[in-house]
């Protein structure tokens, strides 16, 4: 894949090449890791996550065969990102009120009141 770290990091999303090992990331070229939604910003049921490493891996399985750059984990990142915002758009997922960070930054929660 390649010989430096790469990274890609959103609000939501971040990827690195490498590997978790013992809570810290050790550089490995041969694959991603996707951390989702690191500041907690919204509840994930199981089905959720899975959605979303689904999507990562469709993503990523897309890329076969291309080099693997800062640019290209951006496009997956920021793909990503819209399908986060289309999960919150379906009531698939919602905001943590208990988050440390409550700025709606995908939109307005939709509510019955407002749909």
């Amino acid at each position: 894949m390649t010989n430096a770290l790469l990274k890609s990091t959103t609000r939501h999303i971040r990827i690195f090449t490498a590997i978790e090992e013992n809570s810290n990331l050790v550089e490995d070229s041969d694959h991603l890791t996707l951390d989702l939604d690191p500041d907690n910003e919204f509840l994930w049921e199981e089905q959720s996550i899975k959605k979303i490493q689904n999507r990562f891996c469709e993503l990523v399985d897309s890329q076969a065969g291309k080099e693997l750059s800062d640019y290209s984990l951006r496009k997956i990142g920021s793909a990503l990102e819209s399908y986060i915002r289309q999960m919150l758009q379906a009531g698939e997922i919602s905001y943590n009120p208990d988050s440390r960070v409550l700025n709606y930054s995908m939109g307005l929660p939709r509510t019955s009141d407002l749909l």
